[in-house]
């Protein structure tokens, strides 16, 4: 069983009468909400008994921060973002609120354990990995630092996939998380509005030289509102998570189903539940395509239509927009709403172009999160010509006004208006997404201080040197409640001990666990408790999958999204390699390892899931071989989500970040795994680089190439395959992989695999192989030390507190925001 948190100190001390209070309202719930005696109410039933006692609680103090935003007329803060991965909600708002003790103690009353309904909870499928858990980590901090905000996104039903193995294959089934309803949301009826798609638009003359233009959609669907409540910490305040479903206007077609047609009378039904069905539907059909393209517009012009029906509830009109209203994009997916916007305004409102121009851009700021080009949308131009001809039009008018203001600037010429436009000519016409959110925003953050400096080298040189101003840098970070009091509470307990209760309220507290890194007794404390959290994974693996881990191994753990330039395929060669090694030298004193990996693949994502197969072919010979001693494992733990993240980052000793230098934008997996005391091993990419002057560059461990070295050899010319020859291990590791070693019922499985690392290897596999394999060794060499390892891993804890998402925030809202 995990320790605990214990947090009694976190509110009021825990008094008898708050046990009886809450007990009673337990059995409240149960009775008058769920129907239910409690001699014969199952576990899931008091799951909802005791999260109906905390919502309401909750309630009470998020009307009051409601109150006092309409009271102070504070400017609010809009975050829209495609993901909210905001994982399980119970711990993190009973322990945000203080009553998480008294609950437990209640529902013990009762004969409940708390620990066991709290695994009953569902995963909310909002997200796929680290935008919709920065974006909920943002949620949380904007509550805790006392920021008015509402998140906006789309409640999908199914959300991403949920994932299974069949034969080492991924294999997607629908995530059922609504099936029974989520006791965490309110609906706002009254909250609705019509989003139109298609039709054409009619231009009225208004006197001799004004026009107005009247978009008249073929199709409607209604967007319904449901809030959750986002609470910060100590409760201080509780802001909005506004989630958007999809309804049709006519629900059946009563006439085509009394004519015999039931399936075709749910068409329109069906047209718009498929909107809020499944996040990132499969785009390798247009069919996909469009309906991506639908979802975005669907939650964008939702949300402003909403934004701007608050808004005329305090102010008179929109002159005072920027002024009250921050809009923050998150990626491209939310673009779109810079059109929307102003189509609202001057459509529907009355403003005249350059007007709402003014306003639209004042109000809005865009986050960047990939220098990735295929991540920063593009839709060809007749898909949104014929979807939404109104916007079209905007972001024709949008992009003459750029492109005429660039013609004025010296250095403009043909070339770099060419880059700056919002239309891409070189082949199919596509509108630029990222180029869009760009201009129509006077804020465009990067997410780590190497990520922004490529953002104005790279995708958006041309807009930089037009906007010099414009670009500024956010790291990312990570809300610690959930990152570590939530999900690490034996080691919340010991910090605690050691240093006060100090860093709870303000992180970067916690570098007075600094003086405790060289002491013996708390070495050993802090790897007992490191152990248990490992011997909860390793249950965890055998209970799910059969496979036994050693919980005395190092635990060298890569979670994230299956992605090539991520370098799964970088982790599990050198797995290929190091079997070869303890083979060959039974002799040496090997450490022993379990490599673990977790994350999803995009459905269309040919090498991305075959990489997920790879692993799972590698881990069935190598874990089978009685001559490798139990010195090495290889792990895949299906189906990822924020519930296995909790159980996987407390229990890692050796944290993967290694991605290709320059193409990770920030990472934040890397921060949880510091903070709860994990040694990385990692390339200079993304917010490495800082993570590296925070805890010292002996307490981390770098390889491989820089973006800048990177670069230059992509434009040097790369030969890998003369790289390949001279590495022994990297040639012997690929010949086994593509030979069929481990795919013996199909030997040219990952022949595609490995002859793209001899012909191009664009995400340098081949170029940092040798420099990592030497970093792996370096690794094993401080493992063995335990007094080194120790050390370094709490320095790593004791120096994570600049990386906390409230810090983030803070930035936000004084640099972007004014909020």
């Amino acid at each position: 069983m995990m320790n605990r948190v214990t947090n009694n100190d976190l509110a009021p001390a825990l008094r008898s009468s708050d046990v009886e209070q809450l007990a009673t309202e337990l059995l409240e719930r149960l009775k008058y909400r769920i129907g239910k005696d409690p001699k014969v109410a199952k576990p899931h039933d008091w799951l909802t008994a005791a999260i109906l006692v905390a919502r309401d609680r909750i309630t009470d103090k998020w009307m009051d921060s409601t109150r006092r935003t309409y009271a102070t007329g504070a400017k609010r803060v809009y975050y829209l973002s495609l993901e909210f991965l905001i994982g399980r909600l119970m711990r993190d708002a009973m322990t945000n609120t203080g009553i998480m003790d008294p609950m437990r103690e209640a529902l013990a009353s009762h004969g409940v354990d708390i620990d066991v309904i709290a695994e009953l909870e569902p995963d909310a499928a909002l997200g796929n990995g680290g935008l919709g858990r920065l974006a909920a980590c943002f949620m949380e901090s904007m509550a805790t630092v006392d920021v008015p905000a509402y998140g906006y996104g789309i409640r999908y039903v199914h959300g991403l996939f949920r994932q299974q193995m069949a034969d080492g294959w991924q294999v997607e089934l629908p995530e059922t998380w609504l099936a029974h309803g989520n006791p965490w949301e309110f609906e706002r009826r009254e909250s609705s509005y019509e989003i139109g798609f298609g039709g054409a638009v009619e231009t009225i003359n208004i006197g001799e030289d004004k026009q107005r233009f009247v978009w008249k959609p073929a199709e409607r669907v209604i967007a319904t509102a449901f809030d959750t409540p986002a609470v910060g910490w100590r409760a201080k305040r509780v802001n909005t998570l506004r989630l958007w479903a999809a309804n049709p206007i006519d629900p059946i077609l009563l006439d085509a189903f009394n004519a015999g047609d039931h399936i075709g009378a749910l068409k329109e039904s069906n047209k718009a539940e498929s909107l809020t069905r499944v996040l990132y539907p499969a785009d390798a059909t247009a069919a996909g395509q469009e309906l991506r393209l639908r979802q975005e517009f669907f939650f964008c012009s939702a949300s402003l239509q909403d934004i701007l029906r608050r808004h005329l509830q305090q102010y008179p009109d929109f002159t005072s927009l920027p002024d009250a209203v921050a809009i923050q994009l998150n990626d491209t997916h939310p673009a779109i709403s810079v059109t929307e916007l102003v189509r609202l305004l001057t459509d529907v409102h009355g403003l005249d172009f350059d007007a709402a121009w003014d306003i639209t851009r004042r109000t809005f700021s865009y986050t960047n999160h990939t220098l990735l080009p295929e991540a920063l949308e593009t839709w060809p131009v007749p898909l949104l010509e014929r979807l939404l001809p109104r916007h079209m039009q905007i972001v024709y008018a949008i992009n003459a006004k750029i492109l005429l203001e660039a013609r004025k600037q010296p250095g403009f010429e043909d070339q770099r208006i060419r880059s700056i436009s919002l239309i891409e000519e070189s082949g199919e016409r596509r509108v630029r997404m990222g180029n869009l959110a760009f201009v129509g925003s006077h804020s465009i953050n990067g997410v780590s201080a190497l990520h922004t400096e490529l953002m104005k080298e790279t995708v958006f040189a041309d807009l930089h040197k037009l906007y010099p101003d414009r670009i500024n840098n956010k790291t990312n970070g990570i809300t610690p409640r959930r990152w570590l009091m939530q999900c690490n509470p034996g080691l919340f307990n010991l910090i605690r001990e050691a240093i006060g209760d100090a860093f709870m309220d303000d992180a970067e507290q916690l570098k007075a666990l600094d003086a405790f890194a060289d002491k013996k007794d708390f070495q050993e404390r802090f790897a007992a408790i490191k152990r248990e959290n490992k011997n909860r994974l390793a249950n965890l693996v055998g209970s799910r999958m059969g496979v036994r881990i050693d919980p005395a191994a190092m635990f060298d753990i890569q979670i994230k999204r299956i992605h090539e330039y991520k370098r799964q395929l970088l982790n599990i060669i050198e797995a290929v390699a190091l079997y070869d090694q303890i083979r060959s030298h039974p002799e040496l004193d090997w450490a022993p390892r379990v490599k673990l990996f977790a994350g999803k693949a995009a459905p269309s994502y040919h090498n991305a899931k075959l990489i997920i197969k790879l692993a799972n072919d590698v881990a069935r010979v190598i874990n089978n071989d009685p001559s490798v001693r139990g010195l090495l494992k290889v792990v895949f733990v299906p189906n990822y989500n924020v519930s296995l993240a909790e159980i996987m980052v407390p229990a890692a000793d050796l944290s993967e970040q290694i991605s290709t230098a320059g193409m990770e934008a920030s990472g934040t997996g890397n921060m949880k795994f510091a903070l709860n005391g994990a040694l990385t091993i990692g390339t200079l990419d993304g917010a490495n680089v800082e993570m590296r002057d925070c805890v010292g560059e002996e307490n981390i461990v770098i390889f491989g190439m820089t973006a800048d070295e990177v670069a230059k050899v992509r434009a040097d010319g790369h030969n890998p395959r003369a790289i390949i020859e001279q590495s022994k291990e990297l040639s012997q590791a690929l010949a086994a992989i593509s030979s069929g070693v481990f795919s013996p019922d199909d030997r040219n499985r990952f022949t595609g695999l490995t002859d793209g690392i001899y012909n191009h290897d664009w995400f340098m596999v081949a170029a940092d192989f040798d420099a990592y394999s030497k970093a792996q060794r370096d690794v094993d060499a401080i493992w063995a030390d335990k007094t080194s390892w120790y050390s370094k891993t709490i320095r790593n804890t004791a120096r994570m507190g600049w990386f906390s998402s409230d810090r983030t925030i803070r930035q936000y809202a004084k640099e972007i925001w004014r909020a």
